[in-house]
C-alpha cells in the first residue's frame, strides 16, 4: 500500500500534529485569514478532514491590522491529561499565546498570553509536571529559546535561555521538544522556509539542555535536488498506536522553470526510522517522494469533497475564509435563503484593509471554478465578482461593475504597481455565471448568461505572476467571491447563489 503527497494540498504550511488514541489532530498556519488555524482530523495520517478552525472568535483573533503574510504564524498542537492545547503567534497583535479545550469540536478558550519573545512557539509537558515553552529566533539572537511556564496563567517560572543555535543555517526556527526514553530531542528547521529549507535535530539528557547536534544533520532536506517536492522543512514527529513513527512537514511543488510556486506551502507526510544510536531519519535518508509506502497505516477512504456550495447552511463550511477580521456588515447567509449576500465596503482588493471577501484555497494546479452572481449595482463604482488572489498587489478579477451609469462586465489584473481593466463590455442583466479555469500556466476567465451555456473566454492571467517568487509572502492563492464600492460603501447587495470548485487533474 502507498499514499500520495501532499496529504493536505494547497496553502497549509507549518503542520503540527498530536494523537489521542486512534485519532490524529493537525493544525496549520493561517496568517491574515479568518478564522485562524485550520484544524484537521484523521484516523490514518493520510486522509484528513477539516473539522473547522481553532480561532473562530474575534476575542481570540484580531487581524484588523494584519499585513499580508502577517497575523498567525506557525502553531503547535499538543494533548496532555485530557486537554488539547494550541499555541501560536499573532505577529500583528499580541504576540505568543495558547488556547485550550477538552473537546476540539466544542470550541477553544480565550487566549492566554506568554511573555516570551520570538515566533513558532512549542509546548512540552514533561513527566514531572513541568511545562516548557520554546520559541525561535528573536531580538536576542537566532536560535531556540526556552522557559518554564505556569499553564494556568501563562506566567514564566524561569528566565528565557538559549538552547541551541542549530548547525549554522539561517533562520533556525520551528522548535519542537520531545522525550523518547532517556533522551530529550530538540528538532528545528534551518535555511529559511525556501529552497534551502532543512530539518535538524539535537538531544540532551535534560529538557533545558545542553543539546548536542545529530551527526547526520540535516535529517530532512531537498536542497539542490531535482525533486518535484522542494523547500521541505518545519516538521513535527508523531508515533502511531502500533509503534511506527512519522513526520508531517511542509513543502512546495514548483510549477515550472525557473522554479515558482503559487499553491502555497503544503502538508506532506513521511515515515521515520531510528538509527542504532537513537537518532531519527525522515523518509529515505532525508528525502521524500510524491508516492510513499504506507507501512502499516490503516488507510481509510478519502472523504468526498462536494464540488458545489449552495450556501444553504447558517454557517460557512470550514474551507471558507475571510480576509482579516470580518465585518458583519459585509456579508450575510440569512438575507436571502440559499445565497451568500455580500455588501461591498469602501475597501478594494488593492487595499490592506477588510474587504467584502469570502474565499477558499486553490488546492490543485488544474481546477475549474464557477459561481452564479445576481447583482444590480445602483451607484457608480459598485462591483462584485470572482477573484484569483495572492495579496493586495497581485490578483486577477472578473466582475460586474457600474461605470458612468452603465453596468459592465470587466476583467482586470493587478501585478505589482501595475493595474488595468483589460477587457470590458456592457452587461444588461442582473444574473451571470462567472468562471475561472486553471492549469499550471494560466488562469482563463469566462462568463455565461446561465449554467447551461458554455462559458465565453474574456481574459487570462499567468499563474507565475501570482507565485511567491514574484508576489512575495508566505501564503498561497485564494479563489474568492468579493464585492466593493471602490471607496464608498455599497448599497446594492451581491447575491452568490452557488459556487463550484472542481479539481480537473
Amino acid at each position: 500500500m502507498h499514499y500520495s503527497n501532499p496529504v493536505i494540498s494547497g496553502f497549509h504550511p507549518d503542520p503540527s500534529v498530536c494523537r489521542v488514541g486512534d485519532d490524529y489532530y493537525l493544525v496549520t498556519s493561517s496568517f491574515e485569514y479568518f478564522p485562524g488555524v485550520p484544524l484537521f482530523h484523521s484516523k490514518d495520517l493520510v486522509n484528513w478532514e477539516q473539522m473547522g478552525h481553532v480561532l473562530t472568535r474575534t476575542e481570540q483573533l484580531d487581524l484588523r491590522k494584519a499585513w499580508s503574510s502577517g497575523g498567525i504564524f506557525a502553531p503547535t498542537i499538543r494533548h496532555n491529561k485530557g486537554t488539547f492545547y494550541m499555541t501560536t503567534t499573532n505577529v500583528s497583535s499580541g504576540g505568543n499565546f495558547y488556547v485550550y479545550t477538552d473537546d476540539p469540536k466544542e470550541g477553544w478558550s480565550d487566549p492566554v498570553y506568554v511573555d516570551q519573545p520570538g515566533i513558532d512557539p512549542d509546548l512540552f509537558f514533561d513527566e514531572d509536571g513541568s511545562v516548557y515553552y520554546t520559541t525561535s529566533h528573536d531580538a536576542m539572537g537566532q536560535g531556540a529559546y526556552q522557559s518554564r511556564i505556569d499553564m494556568k496563567t501563562g506566567e514564566r517560572l524561569s528566565e528565557v535561555k538559549l538552547l541551541w543555535k542549530g548547525t549554522g543555517g539561517q533562520y533556525p526556527e520551528a522548535p519542537h521538544i520531545y522525550r523518547f526514553g532517556e533522551w530529550y530531542y530538540l528538532m528545528i528547521s534551518e535555511g529559511g522556509t525556501e529552497y534551502g529549507h532543512m530539518v535538524t535535530i539535537a538531544r540532551s539528557r535534560r529538557p533545558d539542555g545542553p543539546y548536542e547536534g545529530c551527526p547526520h544533520n540535516p535529517i530532512l532536506s531537498h536542497r539542490s535536488l531535482l525533486n518535484p517536492i522542494q523547500a521541505t522543512g518545519h516538521a513535527d514527529l508523531i508515533q502511531g498506536p502500533e509503534g511506527s513513527w512519522w513526520a508531517v512537514f511542509l513543502g512546495i511543488r514548483p510549477a515550472g522553470y525557473p522554479n515558482h510556486h503559487y499553491l502555497g506551502r503544503e502538508t506532506f507526510l513521511a515515515p521515520v526510522t531510528w538509527t542504532e544510536d537513537a537518532w531519527p531519519v525522515i523518509g529515505d535518508n532525508g528525502t521524500v517522494g510524491v508516492t510513499m509506502p504506507a507501512g502499516n497505516l490503516p488507510l481509510q477512504p478519502r472523504p468526498d469533497d462536494a464540488a458545489r456550495e449552495h450556501f444553504e447552511e447558517t454557517v460557512l463550511a470550514p474551507c471558507w475564509n475571510f480576509l482579516r477580521s470580518p465585518d458583519p456588515k459585509n456579508w450575510s447567509l440569512s438575507e436571502k435563503k440559499g445565497s451568500l449576500a455580500l455588501y461591498g465596503s469602501e475597501v478594494t482588493l488593492n487595499d490592506m484593509g477588510v474587504p467584502s471577501f469570502v474565499g477558499r484555497r486553490q488546492q490543485h494546479f488544474s481546477c475549474r471554478t464557477t459561481a452564479h452572481l445576481t447583482f444590480a449595482p445602483q451607484q457608480d463604482g459598485e462591483e462584485a465578482g470572482l477573484t484569483v488572489f495572492m495579496n493586495e498587489r497581485f490578483h486577477y478579477e472578473i466582475a460586474i461593475k457600474r461605470i458612468a451609469g452603465e453596468r459592465k462586465l470587466i476583467f482586470s489584473r493587478r501585478v505589482g504597481s501595475l493595474w488595468k481593466i483589460e477587457n470590458e463590455m456592457p452587461w444588461p442583466g442582473d444574473s451571470i455565471v462567472l468562471s475561472v479555469v486553471a492549469d499550471k500556466t494560466h488562469y482563463v476567465f469566462g462568463f455565461a448568461a446561465n449554467e447551461e451555456e458554455k462559458p465565453i473566454r474574456f481574459g487570462q492571467g499567468e499563474c507565475r505572476m501570482l507565485a511567491t517568487e514574484i508576489a512575495g509572502g508566505f501564503t498561497g492563492v485564494f479563489i474568492a467571491i468579493y464585492a466593493t464600492g471602490n471607496g464608498v460603501r455599497s448599497t446594492s447587495p451581491a447575491y452568490f447563489d452557488w459556487f463550484d470548485y472542481q479539481a480537473t487533474e
